[in-house]
């Protein structure tokens, strides 16, 4: 190929992750009330960390999976419950400020304990993906 010929194979543009719009996607609250779910799950042990991987950014991948590593280094060293209290989704609330763009706030009962869980969706290639991630 001469240096006339464009370079498409290595750009970004055509093979990276691809905007999705909302029109595209499924429902946004009945979503991120079962993605919070498994999240909280990965995170507590219940669920291994790569069950998560391909619906969060690297960026909540790496705290979700450092948290899971934590409780099994506990749970190895005996430190942790050997039962958890099951997880559930008490109320969701979504809005979206922008095309293929959502935000949760998810309620969970977890036991005893009410948690508050917020969390940025984005559309890209066809899916929810969680790119951001904050359990209170």
């Amino acid at each position: 190929c001469t240096t006339s010929c464009p370079v498409f194979w290595a750009d970004e543009q055509y093979f990276g992750p691809q905007r999705t719009l909302r029109d595209a996607l499924p429902d946004p609250t009945a979503w991120a009330g079962r993605i919070t779910l498994a999240m909280l799950e990965v995170m507590t042990g219940v669920r291994p960390a790569p069950q998560v991987l391909r619906w969060t950014s690297p960026e909540v991948y790496a705290v979700v999976a450092r948290r899971s590593a934590l409780v099994a280094r506990r749970a190895a060293e005996g430190r942790a419950p050997r039962t958890r209290p099951r997880l559930h989704v008490v109320r969701v609330r979504v809005c979206e400020p922008a095309d293929g763009v959502a935000e949760a706030a998810v309620v969970v009962r977890d036991g005893p304990r009410v948690r508050a869980v917020a969390l940025r969706l984005v559309g890209q290639d066809g899916k929810w993906r969680v790119s951001a991630l904050q359990v209170g």
